[in-house]
């Protein structure tokens, strides 16, 4: 027993949910049309029965007409025939034959002990006459008195029609209701589906005009109004009410980070003068003085340094945020590979730095913007692999695009860290140096600035890993 009932409840629930994923104009004329058809189904049982109540009421009436006719009119007188006497009818009396031939009956003249004194053909035996109406075998038999004009006894005639012909009407009737109700019910969908078509017309408005919002990502555009004051209406005014208090605070957050991007930019750019100052007074005191001093002066120094590199970083990310673009010209993305890599030969580490850098490289760009990418993922090689190890930079044109490919022979970059390591501050699990995590992020935000791109490929000859950037070349 609790087996099925849960079978009952899965089952339920599988058709609310089945339910629930139909469109709502197929929910509104799937209710239109089951209500007209149980409406419909009602009124054909309802017509269905009084029909056929009807139809067998007048085909007992036209049977018992008929039997009443012969009752009257029917002459009869026996005769004798090869030794026999036989009924026969009187020559103007109504021909019985002719009659039963009419109307597809049978008729029978019998004696009340059922012998037959004259019959149809093919006239089934109804038996003696003992009801005056009654049915047998699919027969409707009517009895009633007759009259043989030289006999004093009078005798009885049985007059029968099938109910077969009554249950064929019947059934067409039911067929046609049938027909009626499954058409009423069909023309009641297709109704529904069109009228709920039309209901959800302004519904249909609003999904456009959130579509065009979401294409042109622009909260102030407005919201189509339904001219009823109807649920409709109001959904659109919601709609409107909530994307004006989008568009406000969209507003507000971009004025916010505008804001924001102005003063890193403005304080990244005030910092680098005493910034300049400090690195100034710290090397020349590390120039003078010796011992504990000296080495305290170095530290500082070097802190400073890191300083200097950082504010660099956050001005070229806050102008980048901000839209600003440095002058471009046209440059040698060769003489900046190499320039790059002679810059970090003497504090490589026991790194091979190699460069196949070929001349003519030339791209449209900010140079010292290209030369901090090129920094950056050279930096980036050396700060995660082992001392004695390659890394090799290369420049080569290729189909209209400059191709600066940075390799390593270092671990490479785990599968679930590739899409983080352009991100800003993050650093991953190998990273030695405790740096700032921006060096990525401001070579995709300087590559974007090209109209480039840059993306993590799979090594060559399973070295490490392999950062490729490509640029419109000139």
């Amino acid at each position: 027993m609790g087996s099925l009932d849960s079978s009952i409840r899965s089952a339920a629930r599988a058709t609310s949910s089945a339910y629930k994923r139909l469109p709502i104009r197929w929910r509104l004329a799937g209710g239109s049309a089951a209500l007209t058809l149980v409406i419909l189904c009602g009124f054909a049982v309802i017509v269905g029965v009084l029909t056929t109540r009807q139809i067998n009421d007048d085909f007992r009436t036209e049977v018992a007409r008929s039997a009443d006719k012969l009752e009257t009119e029917a002459q009869l007188r026996l005769v004798a025939r090869d030794g026999r006497l036989q009924l026969r009818q009187l020559s103007d009396s109504l021909d019985l034959n002719d009659f039963a031939a009419s109307n597809s009956a049978a008729i029978r003249v019998i004696t009340e002990d059922d012998l037959v004194g004259f019959s149809t053909p093919g006239a089934p035996d109804f038996g003696p006459p003992l009801r005056r109406s009654f049915e047998d075998d699919g027969w409707r038999v009517e009895t009633r008195r007759v009259t043989v004009v030289n006999l004093p006894e009078r005798l009885w005639i049985q007059y029968a029609e099938r109910t077969s012909t009554i249950q064929d009407t019947a059934n067409r009737v039911k067929v046609f209701l049938a027909f009626g109700v499954l058409g009423g019910a069909l023309l009641a969908l297709l109704a529904g589906l069109a009228t709920a078509r039309r209901a959800m017309e302004p519904i249909a408005e609003l999904t456009a005009a959130a579509r065009r919002i979401e294409e042109s990502r622009d909260p102030s555009l407005k919201m189509p109004h339904p001219e009823a004051e109807d649920e409709v209406a109001e959904l659109a005014r919601t709609l409107e009410a909530m994307l004006s208090a989008l568009d406000s605070s969209r507003s507000e957050t971009e004025a916010s980070l505008t804001r924001q991007r102005e003063f890193v930019a403005d304080a990244s750019h005030e910092l680098r003068t005493p910034l300049t100052s400090v690195l100034a007074n710290l090397e020349l005191l590390e120039e003078e003085l010796t011992g504990e001093p000296r080495e305290a002066a170095a530290s500082a120094l070097r802190s400073s340094r890191r300083m200097r590199r950082l504010v660099g970083d956050l001005l070229l990310l806050a102008r980048a945020d901000a839209g600003r673009k440095a002058p471009h010209r046209p440059v040698d993305l060769a003489e900046v590979v190499t320039e790059a890599a002679a810059e970090l030969e003497p504090v490589a580490g026991g790194h091979d730095i190699s460069v196949a850098a070929p001349p003519g490289a030339r791209v449209d760009g900010a140079r010292d913007e290209l030369h901090r990418l090129v920094l950056n993922l050279m930096e980036n090689a050396l700060r995660h692999t082992d001392p004695g190890t390659a890394v090799e930079a290369t420049v080569e044109r290729r189909n209209g695009e400059v191709v600066l490919s940075v390799e390593d022979d270092g671990p490479g970059i785990a599968v679930d860290q590739r899409e983080k390591v352009f991100e800003r501050f993050y650093r991953g699990s190998g990273d030695r140096s405790g740096s700032s995590g921006l060096g990525l992020s401001i070579v995709r935000a300087v590559v974007e600035s090209h109209s480039g791109s840059v993306r993590l490929e799979e090594p060559l000859d399973g070295r490490g890993a392999r950062f490729v950037v490509r640029l419109p070349g000139l």
